[in-house]
């Protein structure tokens, strides 16, 4: 019998699984508590749970957990980079990025991706699964224990592609949202997609507080298609007309992620058409000078392109920051560390 995840179950859950096991469903709610508030790894350390119902626990269940396998900090130590391996001995990442209003960690969905973005060290690899809400909440847990600082934002943009991890992603944020367990608000949480038009249709039913983020990366259909496989399936038309939806739904801005990179994305016309296509939306657009990943070809934009992109996006009114950089001595980038991890296990 393979056992289930006791960290991927919402309180409700934990009530019904407790009641099942013979137990009253207040066992359920201290259960839930030990792993979501006290953020206990072992059963056994549940103090307050009778010892049958341990005991009974185990029989069916286990719960989900990661282990640091490799920690890089930034020289100036704002950015640290985490290789974690799972239960069942693959790899994932996660970054943690200190700021002057709180500690922001970036989540993995998924171990690996399938997405195929041409600039991006996550890919190189392909899928291999998806990651449980057990798992990717442990990701959060593990930093909060080991800095022994809490985690105030949380950006699900590392490794994988969250749309494609959907009913788990939908369940990591009830549960890291929910006041008796970690109680993050949803509005400290941001979901980054590289535009499934029908995921983002989706989350916009479930009517969330939460900050929608789209890897953009282009102006136009064609430069898009260049660097991004899944713009052969969906249009930025198509991108662009579900975001108005989901603002107009949640009443919650939508951000652009534009990595721009040199040759390719990064000149005034460029600027230009971004700024004609985003007019009126009220966006937020967000410029990342890029991480370079060397088994890809894609180069940095020089620093004065990137300042003079902004400064016609502000010209047209178009609200954007450029990311300050965070981890670029360190493998921040989604999926280098990993990466580097299992060229130097294979040899």
């Amino acid at each position: 019998m393979e056992l289930r995840d006791l960290k991927s179950l919402t309180m409700e859950e934990c009530i019904e699984v407790a009641e099942k096991l013979g137990e009253k469903g207040f066992r359920g709610k201290q259960l839930y508590k030990w792993l979501h508030h006290n953020r206990v790894e072992n059963l056994d350390d549940m103090k307050n749970l009778p010892g049958k119902f341990r005991d009974r626990l185990k029989e069916e269940y286990y719960i989900a957990n990661v282990k640091i396998v490799r920690k890089q900090v930034s020289k100036n130590g704002d950015t640290a980079k985490y290789l974690f391996e799972l239960e069942d001995g693959k790899f994932i990442e996660s970054v943690l990025m200190k700021y002057k209003y709180g500690n922001s960690v970036c989540i993995s969905s998924q171990v690996g991706c399938r997405m195929g973005c041409t600039f991006c060290a996550s890919t190189l690899l392909g899928l291999e699964r998806s990651l449980t809400a057990g798992e990717m909440l442990s990701q959060i847990y593990k930093i909060n224990e080991e800095t022994g600082e809490r985690v105030s934002n949380v950006i699900v943009m590392g490794m994988g592609e969250p749309m494609d991890n959907y009913d788990n992603l939908l369940r990591f944020i009830r549960i890291i949202n929910d006041e008796d367990g970690y109680h993050l608000s949803q509005r400290n949480i941001t979901v980054s997609t590289c535009g499934i038009v029908e995921g983002i249709r989706k989350l916009m039913q479930e009517k969330l507080q939460i900050t929608l983020a789209i890897s953009l990366h282009a102006p136009n259909d064609e430069i898009r298609r260049q660097t991004m496989p899944v713009a052969n399936k969906y249009s930025m038309d198509e991108i662009f007309e579900a975001c108005r939806e989901y603002k107009d739904v949640t009443g919650r801005r939508v951000t652009f992620e534009y990595t721009v990179i040199d040759g390719v994305n990064d000149s005034k016309d460029n600027a230009l058409e971004l700024a004609r296509r985003c007019k009126g939306m009220g966006c937020h657009i967000n410029l990342i000078p890029l991480n370079e990943v060397k088994e890809r070809k894609c180069r940095r934009a020089k620093e004065e392109n990137i300042e003079d992109f902004k400064i016609i996006l502000e010209k047209n009114k178009i609200n954007v920051t450029i990311r300050r950089e965070m981890g670029g001595d360190i493998d921040a980038a989604c999926g280098q560390l990993r990466n580097t991890h299992l060229e130097q296990s294979a040899h």
